[in-house]
C-alpha cells in the first residue's frame, strides 16, 4: 500500500527538518516547500493527504495557502503553524478553512495527534453523505442545507457555535459533526453547563487530585480528560459563570488544563462544540458573557432552523417518532389523519422538534382505533397557530399575544379553596393523586390492566403509558 504523503511549507530549515523527521517516523512520505511558489507548484504536480503550512512565508502567507487548498483541493486537510500566543492568527486560519493549528514551539505529542486525526479524513469522505442521511430527517431545502454544512464542518477541528431555539436539535447536530469527523472513534461528551453547581464546576471540567478539597478522596479526571481524542459538547454555554469562563478560555487557548490541587498541567486533545438557546452576542453586549471567549467559541456558527421553517418535514418526523414509540411500547404505530397533519403544519411550535415529539407521545396514548385525529393533538386552544413561513425560510414568525390571566375569583368557582402542602409543587401533587388512583384501580381489578383502564375511563394504551411514566410497571 502506498505511503501517505504530506506537504510541509515553512521557510525555516530547522522547522522543516523537525517536521520531516517526525512525519517520517510515522511512516509518512514528505515533500517540503520553502515558500508559497514552491508550495503551489508541488500541489499542482502531486497529490497529498495532509498539508502543514507556516503563517509567515517570504512571498505570501499561510492564509493564502489555506484558501487555495480549500478552493482547489477541498478534501485535503491543512493545518496552520502559528507563532506562540498568536491566537488571532489561529482563529483566522480556522475561519479560512484550516483543519487545525499548531503553535510554535511545536509540541510533538500535539503534532502526532493532529496528524492522526487529519489522516482519518480521506478514509471517511465516502461515508459522510450516507451518515448524514441516517441521522437527520427531513427533505426540505432548510434541512438539505444543514446536512451539507454539517458534512463540511465535520472535516474541520475548528470550534463551532451551534445556535438555535430550544428543542430544535442542537445536540443532534453536534453528535453528527462528531460522528462524521476524524474523532468519531473517540468519545462524545455532552455537558449541560447550567446543571453543574458553580462550586463544583472547575473540578468537573478539569478534574482534581486526591486531598485537594474536602471530599476529594481520590484523583478524578475532568470532562476535558474524559473527552480526550474526542469531542466535548458544551450545551447551554451561556449559563457558565464569568469566573469559569476565564478558566475555559485559557484551557481552549493553551490546549491544556490544570486539575484542582495539581501543580502541573495536562495536555488536552479535544474538539469543542457549544450551543445555547440564548442569543450569545446579546449576552456579550449585556456583560454576562466574555467577548474574548465568544470569539474563541464562535469561530464558525451553525444555525439550526426552527421547525416552523421546515413544516413540510412534519409528516416524516411524525412517522419516525410514532414508529419509535410503537417499538418502545410493543404496539403498532397509529396513523395520523390528513386533518391532524394539517393542524400540526399550522402550528408555530415554540418548542420545535422536542415539542412535536411530546405532542405525538400524548396523542399516541389518547387516540382511538389506532388513528390520531386533531382532537388527540390537544392543540385547539393554542395561541401559537401561524401560517407557513415564506419560501426563503427566513421569515420571523410573530406569535400572537397570550390571553389575559384569569381573574383570581370566578363567580362559578364557589368559595372553597384548595392549597398545596408546603414544599410540594403542583406537578408533584397531581402526579401523586394520579398514582394513587391508578394503584387503587389496579388493586381493585387484581392488576388486570384492561379492566383497570376501563374503570379509569382511559384506553389500555394510555394506562400503559402512565404506568411507565409513573414507574409502576
Amino acid at each position: 500500500m502506498a505511503l501517505k504523503r504530506a506537504l510541509i511549507i515553512d521557510d525555516e530549515p530547522d522547522i522543516r527538518e523537525l517536521l520531516e523527521i517526525t512525519l517520517g517516523r510515522m511512516k509518512l512520505e514528505t515533500v517540503t516547500a520553502a515558500d508559497q511558489a514552491q508550495a503551489l507548484a508541488a500541489l499542482g504536480e502531486q497529490t497529498f493527504d495532509l498539508c502543514l503550512t507556516d503563517m509567515q512565508l517570504p512571498d505570501g502567507n499561510g492564509l493564502e495557502i489555506v484558501e487555495h487548498i480549500n478552493q482547489h483541493y477541498p478534501n485535503l486537510p491543512v493545518a496552520m503553524i502559528t507563532a506562540f500566543g498568536s491566537m488571532d492568527t489561529a482563529i483566522a486560519s480556522l475561519k479560512a478553512g484550516a483543519f487545525d493549528y499548531l503553535q510554535k514551539p511545536i509540541d510533538l505529542e500535539q503534532l502526532r495527534s493532529l496528524i492522526e486525526s487529519a489522516l482519518k479524513m480521506s478514509d471517511m469522505q465516502s461515508d459522510a453523505d450516507s451518515a448524514a442521511d441516517e441521522n437527520l430527517l427531513g427533505q426540505s431545502a432548510a434541512m438539505d442545507r444543514l446536512r451539507q454544512q454539517i458534512n463540511k464542518l465535520a472535516r474541520s477541528q475548528a470550534p463551532i457555535y451551534i445556535s438555535g431555539e430550544s428543542g430544535s436539535g442542537k445536540e443532534v447536530a453536534a453528535r453528527m459533526i462528531h460522528s462524521q469527523g476524524p474523532r468519531s472513534t473517540g468519545p462524545f461528551v455532552p455537558v449541560n453547563c447550567g446543571a453543574i453547581p458553580s462550586e463544583l464546576m472547575e473540578s468537573e471540567f478539569f478534574g482534581h487530585v486526591k486531598g485537594s478539597f474536602t471530599g476529594a478522596v481520590s484523583d478524578k479526571e475532568g470532562l476535558f480528560q474524559a473527552a480526550g481524542a474526542g469531542t466535548l459538547f458544551l450545551d447551554e454555554v451561556a449559563d457558565l459563570p464569568l469566573a469559569m469562563q476565564v478558566k475555559l478560555l485559557r484551557a481552549i487557548q493553551e490546549k491544556a488544563v490544570r486539575p484542582v490541587g495539581s501543580q502541573s498541567e495536562d495536555l488536552t486533545d479535544v474538539r469543542i462544540l457549544c450551543a445555547t438557546h440564548k442569543d450569545l452576542s446579546q449576552e456579550v453586549d449585556s456583560g454576562r458573557f466574555r467577548q474574548d471567549l465568544y470569539y474563541r467559541l464562535n469561530v464558525i456558527e451553525l444555525r439550526i432552523p426552527a421547525l416552523r421553517e421546515h413544516l413540510d418535514d412534519i409528516p416524516e418526523l411524525a412517522n419516525a417518532c410514532l414508529q419509535r414509540l410503537a417499538q418502545e411500547y410493543g404496539s403498532t404505530a397509529p396513523v395520523v389523519t390528513e386533518d391532524a397533519l394539517a393542524t400540526l403544519q399550522q402550528y408555530a411550535f415554540p418548542g420545535n422538534v422536542r415539542e412535536l415529539e411530546n405532542i405525538l407521545e400524548r396523542a399516541f396514548t389518547l387516540c382511538e382505533n389506532n388513528q390520531i385525529t386533531p382532537p388527540d393533538l390537544q392543540l385547539a386552544d393554542t395561541q401559537n397557530v401561524t401560517p407557513p413561513p415564506a419560501a426563503d425560510n427566513k421569515t420571523d414568525v410573530q406569535l400572537t399575544e397570550a390571553p389575559a390571566e384569569p381573574s383570581e375569583h370566578h363567580p362559578d368557582a364557589g368559595d372553597e379553596s384548595i392549597s398545596l402542602p408546603p414544599g410540594v409543587s403542583l406537578e408533584d401533587y397531581l402526579e401523586g393523586i394520579e398514582r394513587a388512583l391508578i394503584t387503587q384501580a389496579l388493586d381493585a381489578t387484581r392488576w388486570n390492566k384492561t379492566a383497570a383502564a376501563k374503570e379509569l375511563g382511559i384506553t389500555f394504551r394510555a394506562l400503559r403509558y402512565k404506568l411507565k411514566k409513573l414507574d409502576l410497571e
